[in-house]
Order: structure tokens, then C-alpha cells, then sequence
């Protein structure tokens, strides 16, 4: 495998209401897609960006309701409204066939495409996954889920960072630019998009969906995450109707695309081969 090395650089473009960071590719063999997590934004995947193939045409989106991407039109969005942008966005850029890649929160959004639309998604990959809290709309959340948003709307965005960061990263200490990309990130987030995504986790239910992924996936987590632990992960692979592996790596947080960059583009490109030949 040849990692790409003097790539063009990432550059932002916007459809349907979304922007997104988009790295163009040499000759491309394949479309990968990647959805960030709550606290973070495209901005969060230019390392695995790098550290990818340059015959990969990637694509990283902000949400809905995070940097300049539109917000949703409901205060309670799910999963499957997320999931509906995404296919929207897809369509204006005419990426009829992907290779669907999630963190965090994003695996919530990724599986729930992935589990409606397998013509779309040829592969997934679910990297520290958020199970989800099974809530109905508009109902009470869980007191830990509640406890974000009177977090971010007492604090704002850079107090809410500063106090949360550093629990993203394995070793903080020993990582500075890795904490200050994660920090910055969750500082810059719109409060009201942030709020919208707490509600869909809320309403996630990722077991349910993986039960109905028909496409080869992918499940890694950092061995040391303390907010979406291997357990989850282990979980989400049990419940796979295709699993494609799954992999915990050494020395890392939540934050495991930045963390391990390296390690997680081999595991993408591997998944990828597998499927190309």
C-alpha cells in the first residue's frame, strides 16, 4: 500500500446546503466519505486526508448546523434526518457509489444511510462508535445527554472545549497538537447546530441499525477511548449483518482519526483492496 504524500490540498465546497472539505484524487478508483463527530468538523479528518491514497476521492462534510452547513428544519432531528442530508449532498455531487466512513456520532448517521440505501454504500467503516440512547422525538433525554446542552448554552462554545478536550485524547499531554485540533474544533461549533445533534443522539439506536447493514463494515476504536469504549464497539460488531473486522488501536482516544491517522487510513485502504482486488 502507498500512502499519499504530496497531495493537492483539501479544498471547501458547498452543495444542498452543506459545506464540505473535498481532496480531489489521482485517477480515482474509489469515493470515501467521512461524517465527524459532535464536537468536532471536516477540518478533524485532514490528517486521515493526507495519510490516505491519492487514488481516494475524499470527501468530508460539516453537518448540518455546523460551520457554514445549513441547519435542519427540525429543533429534534434523528438520525435518519441526518441520513437524508447526506443522500441530498451525495446526489448534487454525483457520488452514486461510496465508501461511507463515521466517527463518533457521524457512525450514527453512516449506518443509518448505510441500513436504507445499501445500492449507495459499497463499504462502511464505523470508527468510535456512539451507540445512541433509543429515545423517542421529542421526548425527555437522559440526564447525561441533557447535561451537554445546559453544558454548551451556560458555557459556550470555547469554555465547553476547554473543559471537555482534553477527555478526547489518549495522553493529552504527549499529544499538544492533537489536543489543541480537537479543542479548537469543539470551540468552534454553532451552539444551536450542537444542540441539534445532541437530540439525535438521543434518538440513535445504532444496534437496530446494524442488523440491517447489508454492505462489508468496518468497526475500530481506540484501545484507551473513555467516551465511546471498546465495549461499545464490540457490541456494534456482534449486532453486524456483514462484519468486515475489527480492530482496537494501541495508544489512542477517542480522537482516533487524529490520534493514528496511519493506522486508520491502512484500515480503510484494506477494506477498500478487499473490494477492488
Amino acid at each position: 500500500m502507498t500512502l499519499a504524500t504530496d497531495l493537492t490540498r483539501p479544498v471547501f465546497g458547498h452543495a444542498a446546503g452543506i459545506e464540505y472539505l473535498r481532496r480531489p484524487a489521482v485517477a480515482p478508483v474509489c469515493s470515501v466519505v467521512l461524517l465527524h463527530g459532535i464536537g468536532s468538523n471536516a477540518g478533524s479528518f485532514i490528517p486521515l486526508m493526507t495519510a490516505l491514497p491519492a487514488t481516494f476521492d475524499v470527501v468530508a462534510w460539516n453537518a448540518p448546523g455546523y460551520a457554514a452547513s445549513k441547519p435542519l428544519d427540525m429543533a429534534s432531528p434523528s438520525p435518519r434526518d441526518y441520513a437524508a442530508a447526506l443522500s441530498t449532498l451525495l446526489k448534487e455531487l454525483g457520488l452514486a457509489r461510496i465508501v461511507l466512513v463515521g466517527h463518533s456520532l457521524g457512525v450514527l448517521f453512516a449506518a443509518s444511510l448505510a441500513a436504507n440505501d445499501s445500492v449507495r454504500v459499497a463499504a462502511l467503516a464505523l470508527l468510535s462508535p456512539a451507540l445512541g440512547y433509543c429515545g423517542a422525538a421529542d421526548t425527555a433525554l437522559p440526564p447525561k445527554v441533557q447535561d451537554r446542552i445546559d453544558e454548551i448554552e451556560t458555557l459556550g462554545p470555547q469554555a465547553f472545549a476547554a473543559k471537555r478536550a482534553a477527555r478526547l485524547v489518549y495522553e493529552p499531554g504527549r499529544k499538544p497538537q492533537v489536543l489543541g485540533a480537537v479543542r479548537d474544533a469543539m470551540a468552534a461549533v454553532n451552539t444551536s447546530g450542537y444542540v441539534q445533534a445532541v437530540r439525535a443522539l438521543g434518538a440513535g439506536d445504532l444496534l437496530a441499525d446494524a442488523a440491517r447493514i447489508a454492505a462489508p463494515t468496518l468497526v475500530a476504536v481506540g484501545a484507551e477511548d473513555v467516551v465511546t469504549p471498546p465495549a461499545n464497539a464490540r457490541s456494534l460488531y456482534a449486532a453486524l449483518a456483514n462484519p468486515a473486522g475489527y480492530h482496537e488501536i494501541a495508544n489512542a482516544g477517542h480522537a482516533l482519526a487524529q490520534e493514528d491517522p496511519v493506522a486508520v487510513a491502512q484500515l480503510l485502504t484494506q477494506l477498500i483492496e478487499a473490494r477492488h482486488g
